[in-house]
C-alpha cells in the first residue's frame, strides 16, 4: 500500500541535485558560458541580494596531471566544467547549490545555521516498515522526473559549441545512473576511435571522495522528493557473507524462477529498465547515452568467474586494508602498491596490497560477484544494490580516516590521473565540488554510520580534542622536558636554601624549622600530566 500511496505524490514533489541545471541548459547560457541562475527566494542571480552568493569566474587547478591521458582539448570533461561554463555561483558561508538555494551537507534551516548529523544504518537493522519505505522511495525516484536537472545527449561539438543545445529530461534515479556513466565513459576521438584509459570516478585518488559526494547528493535527492528530511541510505555489510543475503524479494530482489539472470517477478525492481549499458554501441556511433531504456536489470549472484573473484570479501581483508597508512602511492592508478585507496577499490590484493589487476578484491569483488548489471562499470548504478554497497565502502573509508587522521596534504595535489588532483572539480557535478573537500570525516559532512558511532562528548571536549591530539604527538618531548625541568628546579632550590642557611648563621631567632638531621634530598617533585 505504501508504494501506491507514493505514486500519488509524483506530480507534486520536487526533486533535487544532479548534473546540468535545467536553468542553464539553453543557448544563451551555453554561448555566454555562464550558469548563475536566480535564487527563488529573492530572484537575484545566486541569491546575491540576500548575500547567499555571487556569479564568479571558475578558478581551475593548474597542477600537472599524470601521463595516463595523453590528449588535450578532445574531451568535454577536461577542466570541468569549463567547456560548458566558466562562470558559476560561488556561495557564501553554509549556502550551497547551483543557485546557492540549498545548505551545505550537514547544515539546515533557512539561513543554513543548524548543524545536523544523520545516521546511516545496516539495512538488516531496519524495521519492516522502514525497509518498505526505503524500497518505496527507490520506486518513487525511478518514476519522478527531475525538475531541476537534465542530461546532455550530445557533446559540446555536437551542440555546435552551444548554439544547438542537446539535453533531455530524466527521472531522479536514472539521473544518478547517467552521472556515473558520464564520469566513467570512454573519450570519443572521432571516427571509430576512442580512448579507454580514462575515468573521472575510478582507478585513481578521487574514487572515494567522488562516490562520497554521489551518495550525499543521492541521499538529498530522496529527502527532497519524499519530504523526509531524516532519510539516510542504508548499507549492506557484506563482510564474510556466504552469498547475496539481500537478494530476496523482501529486500533487493530474488532470482527469477526460470531465468537465473533476471530478478523475480515478485521483486520491487522486476519492471525496472536499465540505461547506459551499451558502451560499445555508443562508441561506434560516437554518441552519448541518451537514457533510453535498454532492458531489465540483470543479476546472477555467485555465478561469476571464480578465478577472478572466488568469494565475497572477508573481515580480515577489510582489516588489513584499514592497516595501510598511505592513502595513495606511486602512479596513483590501478597499478599502485600499498595504497589504501587502490586496495579498497579492489585492484590490489587485500592480503598484500600489491597491485593485481587480474583479480578483483573488496569493492570490485562485490561488483563482479553480482554477475550482471552491477558488473559493468558505466551502467553499474542501475542495480539498486549499488547504493547499499557503496554506502558500506564509504564506511570503510570513514574508518580509515578516523584511524589514521590524515592531513589534507595526504591527498595528492598533482600528478594524479586526469580529474583526480586535490583541487580538480569532480565530473560531472553541478554545483561544483573539489576532490579535497570530501577528504574529511563524515560527521563534518552531516552523517555517521551506526556501527562506527562513538559515545557522545560534550562541546568542551570537542573544543579541546585538537590540542589533546597535538599533546599526544609530542608526549615524549613533554615528559623529557618535565624531567629536566624537575632536576634543574631541584638543584636551584638546593643552592638557594644553602645560601640562605649560610647567610642566617646560628641565631636562634632565624633557625630553619627543619632540623639538620632532615634530608632535603628526599624531597621529590612530581609532574602530573
Amino acid at each position: 500500500m505504501l508504494l501506491f500511496a507514493m505514486g500519488f505524490l509524483l506530480v507534486i514533489l520536487q526533486p533535487s541535485s544532479g548534473q546540468f541545471p535545467r536553468a542553464c541548459a539553453n543557448t544563451q547560457s551555453l554561448l555566454r558560458k555562464e550558469c548563475c541562475p536566480p535564487w527563488d527566494g529573492d530572484g537575484s542571480p545566486c541569491g546575491e541580494l540576500s548575500s547567499r552568493g555571487s556569479c564568479q569566474n571558475i578558478l581551475l587547478s593548474r597542477a600537472p596531471l599524470g601521463p595516463q591521458f595523453p590528449f588535450s582539448g578532445v574531451d568535454d570533461r577536461e577542466d570541468w566544467p569549463s567547456v560548458f561554463y566558466n562562470r558559476t555561483c560561488k556561495c557564501e558561508g553554509n549556502f550551497m547549490g547551483f543557485s546557492c538555494g540549498e545548505c551545505k551537507f550537514g547544515f539546515s534551516g533557512f539561513n543554513c545555521t543548524e548543524r545536523q548529523i544523520r545516521t546511516r544504518r545496516n539495512i538488516f537493522q531496519l524495521t519492516t516498515s522502514e525497509k518498505d519505505k526505503f524500497l518505496a522511495y527507490l520506486n518513487l525516484a525511478k518514476n519522478t522526473r527531475s525538475q531541476d536537472f537534465v542530461i546532455a545527449t550530445g557533446t559540446y561539438t555536437q551542440m555546435n559549441n552551444g548554439s544547438k543545445p542537446m539535453f533531455r529530461n530524466i527521472n531522479v534515479y536514472d539521473l544518478f545512473v547517467w552521472m556515473h556513466y558520464y564520469a566513467s565513459r570512454d573519450t570519443l576521438l572521432g571516427g571509430s576511435n576512442v580512448w579507454r584509459d580514462i575515468d573521472f570516478a575510478h582507478e585513481a585518488p578521487g574514487f572515494l571522495p567522488w562516490h562520497r559526494v554521489f551518495l550525499l547528493m543521492w541521499e538529498r535527492a530522496i529527502q527532497k522528493i519524499t519530504g523526509d528530511e531524516n532519510f539516510t541510505i542504508p548499507y549492506w555489510d557484506w563482510r564474510d557473507a556466504e552469498d547475496c543475503v539481500i537478494c530476496t524479494d523482501e529486500y533487493m530482489g530474488g532470482r527469477h524462477p526460470t531465468n537465473p539472470n533476471l530478478l523475480s517477478p515478485a521483486s520491487f525492481f522486476y519492471s525496472w529498465q536499465v540505461i547506459c549499458t551499451r558502451s560499445e554501441e555508443y562508441n561506434s556511433q560516437q554518441a552519448l547515452c541518451n537514457a533510453a531504456g535498454e532492458g531489465p536489470i540483470l543479476r546472477n549472484p555467485g555465478n561469476n568467474d571464480k578465478s577472478r573473484t572466488p568469494r565475497l570479501p572477508t573481515s580480515a581483508e577489510v582489516e588489513f586494508c584499514l592497516s595501510l597508512t598511505q592513502y595513495e602511492s606511486g602512479p596513483m592508478d590501478k597499478t599502485a602498491n600499498y595504497s589504501f585507496r587502490n586496495t579498497l577499490e579492489g585492484f590490489a590484493d587485500p592480503r598484500t596490497a600489491i597491485s593485481n589487476i587480474s583479480q578483483s578484491g573488496l569493492h570490485n569483488a562485490l561488483h563482479i560477484y553480482m554477475n550482471g548489471s552491477m558488473s559493468q562499470v558505466q551502467g553499474s548504478a542501475n542495480d539498486p544494490i549499488f547504493v547499499l554497497h557503496h554506502a558500506f565502502v564509504d564506511s570503510i573509508f570513514e574508518q580509515w580516516l578516523r584511524r589514521h587522521r590524515p592531513i589534507l596534504e595526504a591527498y595528492p595535489a598533482a600528478n594524479a590521473p586526469i580529474g583526480h588532483n586535490r583541487e580538480n572539480y569532480m565530473v560531472p557535478f553541478m554545483p561544483l565540488y573539489r576532490n579535497g573537500e570530501f577528504f574529511k570525516p563524515s560527521r563534518e559532512l552531516g552523517y555517521d554510520y551506526e556501527y562506527l558511532q562513538e559515545p557522545a562528548v560534550d562541546s568542551f571536549q570537542e573544543f579541546l580534542s585538537p590540542y589533546l591530539e597535538r599533546a599526544r604527538q609530542i608526549w615524549a618531548w613533554l615528559v623529557g622536558a618535565a624531567v629536566v625541568g624537575s632536576a634543574v628546579t631541584g638543584v636551584l632550590t638546593g643552592l638557594i636554601l644553602a645560601c640562605q642557611k649560610k647567610r642566617r648563621g646560628t641565631s636562634s631567632e632565624i633557625q630553619p624549622l627543619l632540623t639538620e638531621s632532615e634530608d632535603y634530598n628526599n624531597i621529590s617533585y612530581q609532574s602530573n600530566f
